[in-house]
């Protein structure tokens, strides 16, 4: 069952740009909560978020699309909790009451969050927690989530499957293969390209095919930004 706790006020998204962070944003916003702003954490460099390896680019246009505040912040994985503690406290003065998360069973993951945001004296939500992973991949493709394929395992996935989008006739294909339908432990990851609160789709275009730390990985940037409206 999932996180049913509602809320009134403002909250921000921890935003990887994929599509359990949008689910969990949409499921959040039905249950009452005003989402007002995304947090994407960086690598090093600030080129790249740290979580998906999305391009700095991309994530803003995402971001744009909703017509919401991003806020960015570079950070190693040493530093990453601290880094992430300090952009609380810049949300938090701008008017955030409490985040919102994609986690679905992670127990450390949802521990974490929860710490974390008790430091920052904000309530964590994650509207996903304990869903049944295809039950999930349906209702994003019936919410209008529309994601891509950008990164998987090597050892589970082949580079074929990048650039793909997620339908139903993937995840069940996925799991049928033993691989968690949402790539909840990090079999893969997406790229949401459009989306419920989207104005306008994003137009991504995909560049080189690349190895690193064991996953392939599809280089997108944005093209442009669609003038068609949903």
């Amino acid at each position: 069952m999932s996180d049913s706790r509602k809320l009134d006020g403002n909250a921000f998204c921890s935003w990887s740009g994929g599509k359990d962070s949008c689910l969990a944003l949409h499921r959040a916003r039905q249950a009452g909560a005003r989402p007002a702003c995304l947090i994407t954490m960086m690598i090093e460099d600030g080129q790249r978020s740290r979580s998906h390896g999305l391009r700095q680019d991309v994530v803003d246009a995402q971001a744009a699309a909703m017509g919401l505040p991003l806020f960015c912040r570079a950070t190693s994985w040493s530093e990453y909790e601290a880094s992430f503690i300090d952009v609380l406290a810049e949300v938090q003065a701008a008017g955030m009451e409490a985040g919102i998360f994609g986690d679905i069973d992670l127990q450390d993951h949802r521990d974490w969050v929860e710490r974390v945001c008790a430091k920052a004296g904000m309530q964590a939500m994650l509207p996903l927690w304990n869903e049944p992973r295809l039950d999930m991949v349906r209702e994003c493709i019936d919410a209008g989530i529309d994601c891509r394929i950008v990164s998987c395992k090597a050892e589970l996935m082949g580079r074929e499957y990048l650039g793909k989008a997620l339908t139903r006739e993937l995840a069940e294909s996925l799991e049928a293969k033993g691989i968690d339908a949402c790539g909840e432990n990090g079999e893969f990851h997406t790229a949401v390209v459009n989306g419920p609160m989207f104005h306008t789709p994003l137009e991504l275009e995909a560049g080189g095919v690349y190895e690193h730390g064991g996953h392939w990985a599809l280089d997108y940037h944005v093209g442009s930004i669609s003038s068609s409206a949903k």
